[in-house]
């Protein structure tokens, strides 16, 4: 299984009783293709996977439905050798509406779809396990106990190690902590109190915080957060405003917004690992850093108003 360096950069234990992984993870969708405006290249991907890794920020995050993003951490695994350095997240029961080129979802998480997104996946990512695997998003018609007596055998195996549950109610969560054998390996979800660790998604609001977005004009024509409400024409211009209450506070400190963002939320809880995701080395690098920022007590007050 993966063996993380605690020697390098700042890392925290996953929850309890569990390995310990990079305080701030990759979030690894937008490598997947053309989700946050034009794709970059295959060596401007594989690049920037090995100065994420050189970093130490070795907790990443992907899934099945993030476009290619499996398949090129499965070509940088395979050429690099360092599979083992990484610890991995990726996600299943997310499938894509009648419209493939819908960013939009459906939760799916029937059994033979589940086999069969696993078995893709370990393909597409040029491995043999999975470190954490979540169910992307729960499915009303499939009970949560299903769920975990399909994945039962691969975790027996030793292909998942640990499992997660994404945007799932507090009632799921239980239910899914409840099962025998199966409910200690849930690790990532969203209740201190079961002894789980929280993973935020999206910690920029979609790139809203990083300040570098003032006007729907700013994204690519093809981006799909113009179709998202904090960025429509009525909300957009009240929510820069509030962005600019972090690009005060990031003024004293000589840092970015973004870094503020993702400092105050490490701040708030040993158990909060955000997953910034970028295209470019120089915002890894960017990101990476917020771990190793100190905010006041006043800031990390006036932040979270």
């Amino acid at each position: 299984m993966s063996t993380i360096n605690a020697n390098a950069y700042p890392t925290r234990p996953l929850g309890k009783n569990v390995p310990f992984v990079s305080a701030m993870g990759f979030g690894a969708m937008g490598i997947g293709g053309a989700i946050y405006g034009p794709d970059s290249s295959e060596d401007e991907k594989q690049a920037l996977l090995s100065a994420a890794a050189d970093k130490g920020v070795t907790f990443w995050d992907t899934s099945d439905r993030y476009l290619n993003s499996e398949k090129s951490i499965g070509p940088w695994f395979a050429k690099t050798g360092r599979r083992s350095d990484i610890f991995l997240a990726t996600k299943f029961g997310s499938s894509n509406m009648e419209d493939n080129q819908s960013h939009f979802s459906r939760p799916r998480s029937e059994p033979a779809y589940i086999l069969r997104r696993l078995e893709n996946s370990l393909k597409d990512l040029e491995t043999d396990y999975i470190d954490l695997y979540y169910q992307h998003r729960v499915d009303p018609t499939v009970p949560i106990e299903v769920v975990l007596e399909t994945l039962r055998p691969a975790v027996e195996k030793g292909t998942i190690e640990w499992l997660g549950l994404c945007e799932c109610s507090v009632d799921t969560l239980k239910r899914a902590k409840a099962v025998s054998g199966m409910g200690e390996k849930i690790v990532a979800v969203q209740m201190e109190e079961l002894g789980v660790a929280i993973v935020p998604y999206s910690p920029f609001g979609r790139g809203l915080i990083s300040g570098r977005y003032r006007s729907r004009d700013d994204f690519p024509k093809n981006d799909f957060r113009l179709n998202i409400p904090r960025f429509s024409e009525e909300n957009f211009p009240k929510n820069v405003q509030l962005v600019d209450k972090f690009s005060d506070i990031a003024t004293r400190y000589g840092t970015t917004p973004a870094q503020v963002a993702l400092a105050w939320i490490i701040t708030q809880n040993r158990d909060f690992f955000p997953i910034p995701g970028t295209q470019t080395i120089a915002r890894l690098h960017e990101n990476a850093q917020s771990a190793l920022l100190k905010l006041s007590d006043e800031d990390v007050k006036v932040t979270r108003k």
